[in-house]
């Protein structure tokens, strides 16, 4: 019930924000958080913002065609979200199409689960250390003559990722992130 409360609420936020706006067209809704795309597609934001389809940040440079040349210095590996905002192209194209490079998969879910890490760490260690297992099993898949770095497209995975760094060596980071680094 709270949870039906908050989206109506929501929604009537975003009817506000396009009346404020009106003189704007929009393009898209922009999000950098699968769960918050997941909560959008209950809000009707195409009787909002019609013509602005939902779509997640990663997506929408690779449609606008914004990429960066070959990166090198850096080898990566990848890891995908429980709930993913990449729903077009995915996280591995996402990737190779915005770094120009391939990456490897990293099997497993990170442990953080939003507030899984805080609300029951031992069970949320437990997790991660698979993860780290996995990311050993996908860092042996990659050369090994750059830094290699493990990106995702989820704020909650980068925090349990970033976690993961003392033990693996391997740098957590945001595929948009990443991306910026190159072209900036």
């Amino acid at each position: 019930k709270k949870g039906d409360q908050i989206t109506y609420d929501n929604r009537v936020l975003f009817h506000r924000i396009k009346n404020a706006l009106s003189y704007l067209d929009f393009e898209a809704v922009i999000v950098s958080c699968g769960t918050c795309y997941d909560q959008l597609t209950k809000y009707e934001l195409g009787q909002v913002f019609p013509n602005a389809p939902l779509i997640d940040i990663h997506e929408y440079l690779m449609e606008q065609g914004v990429k960066t040349e070959a990166v090198s210095g850096a080898e990566y590996m990848y890891h995908v979200p429980c709930h993913s905002p990449l729903k077009r192209h995915g996280t591995k194209a996402a990737i190779e199409t915005l770094l120009g490079q391939d990456a490897v998969k990293s099997e497993d879910c990170c442990g953080e689960a939003g507030t899984l890490a805080v609300a029951q760490p031992a069970i949320a260690g437990k997790i991660r250390m698979r993860k780290e297992e996995q990311m050993q099993l996908a860092k042996a898949q990659l050369p090994g003559d750059a830094p290699q770095k493990i990106l995702t497209s989820c704020p909650s995975c980068l925090q349990g990722l970033s976690r993961l760094e003392g033990e693996t060596g391997v740098e957590a980071d945001y595929i948009v992130i990443e991306l910026v680094k190159h072209l900036h």
